[in-house]
Order: structure tokens, then C-alpha cells, then sequence
């Protein structure tokens, strides 16, 4: 097994152009105002969905921005409940995505998925999913079908901690690592499953150990890195188009908002103050924005005008979500397939 804290970030950064990172960063910046604006429509009580179906993803964009920033449009994802980020990662449109997330017509999936329930196949999007670790299953699924098709098409799997808990994510490591499919399993471990420590719950200090398992390999990252997750999936990924099967990432991340929006637990009922507040200072957005400043890719003022741009966007996507109208209730019945 292979660890990497950050210490490669420099050779990452050799690898990209200076296009790319900026690229990356605004990306990373989408997600966190996307976010930001979720849960100020959540607090006015603007969504369709009750309290306990909308999961941010705040403070681990640098896992699905450093991950998906290797794939191309043909390659696939799956998501989780907290899956937002991924598909804005992957490419998906903010506006669509907040139309959906608001149960609107004009979202990716007509409004009837929901937050935790996005997809867009045309975009490799295989969907989020609000079962815990459903997705890793059909990732190997989805794998598999690119090998039979005898194309070079890779799958990222994304799932947390509590995932890797499940009697899914053994049988499918398993079985991608017997058939030696091209998927990549990243595990985004935020510590909690819901308000359950992983230190308390995972017979293993790190996750990606239990790689070793099923013969293949397991690399543990910082998560709030964009870089060293950049690097440590373009690696898995130029070893899954060759063939060579499955590797498993585990990213050290965290999420700086509760488990849901409307979490009726205090902030000290399972995470303390401090804990949070050392997390919140290895914020991966504006630890990357310090770098590509000093790596001089960006000004403070070019980075300022990423931002306001990101910004004006958000905001289109919200005038555009709000504008669009519900599905009708004749609609209902419509694209159901079982």
C-alpha cells in the first residue's frame, strides 16, 4: 500500500498546464458556491424536499475535482447521497442540477430524483444514490461493460467511510479485482457516517488497507489536496485503461457542515468545535488558491475575477431553477421503467 500526503503535489502540478489548474480551481469554487446556495435556499425553505434529503458537500471538493479532472466525457461516475460535487465535477450544468435538487421540470432528472438522485448518462454521470454503497456495485457493473466492449473507458466510484462497512463494497472489490475491471474506487473518508466515528466502526486504521485483501493496489491520500488526489487517480487510471484492474484510493477529507442540512445534532454532540475548526483551516479551495498564487498561475485579482464570475453563475442557475415550472401531475408515470 502506498501513502501520499501531499508530498507529490509538486510533481502533479508539473503534469498539468496552468490552463488545467485554473480550471481545477474554478471548479472547486462552483461546487462550494453551488453549495452555499443550496443551503441558503434550504434555509428559506425554497426546495421541494423536506428537512434530513440535502447532504453538501462542502469542504471536499478537492476529491471529485482532483479525481474527475483525469477523465474524459465518455468515462463514467457514481455518486453518493452527498453527490452533488460529483456531478458538477464530471461536468454537469449548475442550473440544471439546481432545478433538479429544487424538483423542477428542467433538472436532469425532471425533478423527480432530487438531491440524492441526479444523473445524466450523456455525461458518464451514472447517477447519485441514496443508498449507502449501492453504487460501488454498479460501478464494477459499469466497468465491465466498458471491458466487454473492448473500449478504454474507465468508472470512479465514489463512497465513504461508512460504505466500506458494507457487504456491497467486499463483493464488488472482489469481483473487479477477479474480472480485473477499470474502475476506480475512491473512498472519500470524512471520518463520520452520519455521527458514527470511523475510529470506532473500521477495524482498520486506513481504509485502503484492506486493498490487500484482493491483490490489487490501495493508496491513502490527503483529500484536501487537489494535487495529490490529481496524482494518485491519473496513476489508477492510466493502470485501469491498460488493463491492469481496480485500485482503491482512500481520501482523508472532511465535510465542514452536518451530516444533512437541518441536523437536529448539536455541533459538539459528536464532532467538537476544534475538531472542526482545524479542519475548516485546511479548507483544499483556499489552500489552492495560496499555491497556483505562488506558483504565479494565478494574481490575487485574476483569482478574485474566477470568483465573481463562479458567483454570477450560481446566480443564474438559482433564477433559472426558480423560474422553471414542477412537473405536472400528469407527468408522473412518465419514464418509469419497473
Amino acid at each position: 500500500m502506498k501513502y501520499s500526503t501531499g508530498l507529490g503535489e509538486s510533481v502533479s502540478a508539473m503534469e498539468l498546464t496552468n490552463q488545467k489548474l485554473i480550471d481545477m480551481y474554478r471548479k472547486m469554487l462552483e461546487i462550494r458556491r453551488f453549495e452555499e446556495k443550496v443551503a441558503e435556499l434550504y434555509e428559506k425553505g425554497d426546495l421541494a424536499f423536506a428537512k434530513g434529503f440535502i447532504h453538501l458537500y462542502i469542504g471536499e471538493e478537492a476529491v471529485a475535482v482532483g479525481a474527475c479532472a483525469n477523465l474524459r466525457k465518455e468515462d463514467y461516475v457514481t455518486g453518493t447521497h452527498r453527490g452533488h460535487g460529483h456531478c458538477i465535477a464530471k461536468g454537469a450544468r449548475l442550473d440544471k442540477m439546481l432545478a433538479e435538487i429544487c424538483g423542477k421540470e428542467s433538472g436532469y432528472c425532471k425533478g423527480k430524483g432530487g438531491s440524492m438522485h441526479i444523473a445524466e448518462p450523456a455525461l458518464g454521470i451514472l447517477g447519485t444514490n441514496g443508498i449507502v454503497g449501492a453504487g460501488i456495485p454498479q460501478a464494477v457493473g459499469a466497468a465491465l461493460s466498458a471491458k466487454m466492449r473492448g473500449t478504454d473507458q474507465v468508472c470512479v466510484c465514489f463512497f465513504g467511510d461508512g460504505a466500506s462497512n458494507t457487504g456491497a463494497f467486499h463483493e464488488a472489490l472482489n469481483l473487479a479485482a477477479l474480472w480485473k475491471v477499470p474502475v476506480i474506487f475512491v473512498c472519500e473518508n470524512n471520518l463520520y457516517a452520519i455521527t458514527v466515528a470511523a475510529s470506532i466502526s473500521t477495524s482498520v486504521e486506513n481504509i485502503a488497507e484492506r486493498a490487500r485483501a484482493y491483490g490489487i493496489p490501495g493508496v491513502v491520500v490527503d483529500g484536501m489536496d487537489v494535487l495529490a488526489v490529481h496524482h494518485a487517480v491519473k496513476e489508477a487510471v492510466e493502470r485501469a485503461r491498460k488493463g491492469f484492474g481496480p485500485t482503491l484510493i482512500e481520501c482523508k477529507t472532511y465535510r465542514f457542515r452536518g451530516h444533512f442540512e437541518g441536523e437536529m445534532w448539536g455541533a459538539e454532540a459528536y464532532r467538537k468545535r476544534d475538531e472542526i475548526k482545524k479542519w475548516i483551516e485546511k479548507c483544499p479551495i483556499q489552500c489552492f488558491k495560496r499555491k497556483l498564487i505562488e506558483m504565479k498561475v494565478l494574481t490575487e485579482k485574476e483569482a478574485e475575477a474566477v470568483e465573481a464570475s463562479v458567483a454570477r453563475e450560481v446566480e443564474e442557475a438559482a433564477a433559472f431553477a426558480k423560474e422553471s415550472p414542477f412537473p405536472t401531475p400528469e407527468s408522473a408515470l412518465q419514464d418509469v421503467f419497473a
